[in-house]
């Protein structure tokens, strides 16, 4: 578990709690890393991801669950967040529409894309938990 202590790991907290986008990086088959934006949910120390199904991210998990996780600095190279830890498909998960500050969150993201948080369900219906186990940053 990651320890979230001291003014670096409250600005974490903040961060992994209000951003809107961070990169999360799996690595393929033949061991090169793919970054994918994501949109999450951070809560109990896990971060939440709604995904489509069938996607290199959810093979590349599948086949090598250690994933990386970073959110953009401030711009100057500063403000870096970079977390290591595994990922998991979460089965029976629930769905991203009963996730209500997960659709809170990412409201106006579901409707530009021209979706309802039920229709925003339906298609990114894989669920993956990523469990932090380092931190690094500044």
């Amino acid at each position: 578990m990651l320890k979230l202590t001291g003014e670096f790991g409250e600005r974490v907290n903040t961060r992994l709690t209000n951003e809107g986008v961070a990169w999360l990086v799996t690595v393929d088959a033949a061991g090169m890393p793919q970054p994918s934006p994501i949109w999450f949910f951070w809560e109990n120390e896990t971060l939440t991801v709604y995904s489509q199904p069938n996607t290199p991210k959810i093979t590349n998990i599948t086949n090598h669950p250690q994933v990386a996780v970073h959110l953009d600095s401030d711009g100057r190279g500063g403000n870096i967040v970079t977390l290591t830890g595994t990922a998991e498909i979460v089965a029976n998960a629930q769905p991203a529409n009963e996730n209500s500050a997960y659709v809170a969150k990412y409201a106006a993201g579901i409707s530009s894309l021209g979706l309802t948080p039920e229709s925003f369900a339906k298609r990114y219906s894989t669920a993956i938990r990523i469990t932090p186990t380092k931190l690094r940053g500044h």
